[in-house]
């Protein structure tokens, strides 16, 4: 019992670890800088990404009157000319919307704060995507992260003393099918009016990571019912789990195609 326990703790740790990774690490954390104008430390946090049918505001929280900016904008991978927004002063914040976009479109964006002496810039890209319903979301993301908190602990269970393996391997399949391939294409339907932009349709990484902890997983229940050795059908699944899931969250995402107006 105490070395299960043990092990449920080392799953738990190995799985928050690779989530917070994979969570820092993807295109859609926001990006943040420190500037220091008119003698004081002002803070920008650029949001790479907007959920929603309302326009994107962007702010900047000075407490100062004489620090004044703009936001520069332009449509992402196109030859539009960039659009300049002068920052307005609220309170103790500076804010200028960015135009609501279809479902998957981009703004390349351009914040510049200025003391009148002292200019800082920062960019980056935000995209847009449909509000997905609070319930769908957190469905999703509790049965992703169980599903991996699993797959951890599955791999574990080769330093069980007894060790049960079919047990272990069909909860974990079953989670990672229900949270990637049933509540991940809903969420994608939400987001940008898909169901599936990985293999065989598209390259989105996000889908075919999932795919391939799906087909690891199938393969290990395959392992514990045919193979005399699912030992190693297990640990394969579990490693594979373990990298694909460190690869960035919306990596090389749904992108709209402005020029066709469809998503890629």
């Amino acid at each position: 019992m105490k070395r299960s326990y043990h092990l449920w703790i080392l799953a738990l740790m190995i799985t928050i670890g690779s989530a917070v990774y994979q969570r820092m690490t993807g295109p859609s954390y926001p990006k943040h800088y420190v500037t220091l104008l008119d003698s004081k430390a002002i803070e920008l946090l650029l949001e790479r990404a907007h959920g929603g049918a309302t326009d994107h505001i962007v702010t900047v929280k000075t407490n100062n009157a004489n620090i004044t900016g703009r936001v520069e904008w332009k449509r992402y991978n196109t030859n539009d000319s960039a659009v300049s927004v002068p920052m307005t002063l609220n309170g103790t914040e500076l804010s200028a919307p960015l135009p609501l976009q279809p479902p998957a479109g981009k703004l390349q964006y351009t914040v510049f704060i200025t003391d009148g002496k002292k200019t800082f810039s920062a960019s980056t890209v935000i995209r847009f995507r449909g509000e997905v319903p609070a319930p769908v979301l957190i469905f999703h993301i509790a049965a992703m992260f169980i599903g991996m908190l699993l797959s951890a602990r599955t791999g574990l269970e080769i330093f069980a003393k007894e060790p049960n393996y079919k047990k272990m391997t069909y909860a974990t399949f079953g989670v990672i099918t229900l949270g990637g391939m049933i509540l991940g294409p809903m969420v994608l339907h939400f987001a940008f009016n898909e169901w599936w932009t990985g293999f065989p349709f598209g390259s989105d990484i996000t889908d075919n990571k999932t795919l391939i902890a799906f087909l690891a997983w199938l393969g290990a229940l395959y392992g514990v019912q045919k193979s005399a050795n699912p030992k190693k059908w297990i640990i394969a699944a579990a490693v594979i789990t373990l990298l694909v899931f460190m690869i960035p969250h919306s990596l090389w995402g749904t992108e709209l195609d402005y020029n066709t107006m469809k998503t890629n």
